[in-house]
């Protein structure tokens, strides 16, 4: 095998390739990059939630910020932080009296989202209870916060994930009984290279100095 070389420049001076899921902000790491690393160029590139793993699988990013849990066949990944859900409402809603809320507060409400993704919800959804809950479309969270303008239901979403779609008629409140959902870095085993290990040093706040 091999030994992969352990500057970054020498591995590869294509350009590096980072996706990243709505709600995560690679900003800061994107400016260490290119100071560090100032002879690979770095394209950084947001997706859908649902592509977080074909990005990777069809090699159209070299690593990727995935909102955990994930199948991990095949890939390395680094949990990074968690986040805490949030309910998103009309700003007139009674929920916005309050700092947070429980879910069990919102058993009442129509969820403008699948309900397997918020099964803390769901087991307790009068609706789902008294089966008067019809298809609700599959739909575009933009969109779905629209309809929340105008009191057509909720959604509960990462926090980051709600400051993304902010707007002046809708707002949020954190919901205790709800899992935190967790922000990692992903990446095909096979390719790990020094150009992968610059960059998780970097995300983890290590130094130029520091050691790997």
């Amino acid at each position: 095998m091999t030994e992969q070389p352990n500057d970054p420049e020498r591995a590869s001076s294509a350009r590096f390739r980072i996706a990243f899921v709505p709600g995560v902000t690679p900003g800061k790491w994107s400016r260490i990059w290119e100071r560090r690393v100032p002879g690979v160029p770095l394209d950084v590139a947001p997706i859908e939630e649902s592509d977080q793993l074909v990005v990777l699988h069809e090699g159209l990013a070299d690593m990727c910020f995935v909102r955990l849990p994930v199948d991990r066949e095949g890939l390395s990944v680094i949990p990074l932080y968690r986040e805490i859900p949030v309910v998103v409402v009309p700003r007139d809603h009674p929920v916005a009296a309050y700092d947070e809320v429980s879910v069990a507060d919102l058993a009442d409400e129509h969820l403008l989202q699948d309900p397997d993704s918020v099964p803390e919800w769901r087991d307790l959804a009068a609706e789902m209870r008294d089966l008067t809950r019809g298809d609700v479309p599959a739909t575009t969270l933009k969109d779905a916060i629209a309809a929340i303008a105008a009191d057509a239901g909720i959604v509960i979403v990462p926090r980051s994930v709600a400051r993304l779609h902010d707007r002046v008629d809708v707002t949020y409140r954190p919901v205790t009984g709800v899992a935190d959902s967790r922000i990692g870095l992903a990446w095909l085993t096979s390719t790990t290279d020094a150009r992968v290990e610059t960059f998780i040093g970097i995300v983890r706040g290590r130094t130029e100095r520091s050691s790997r």
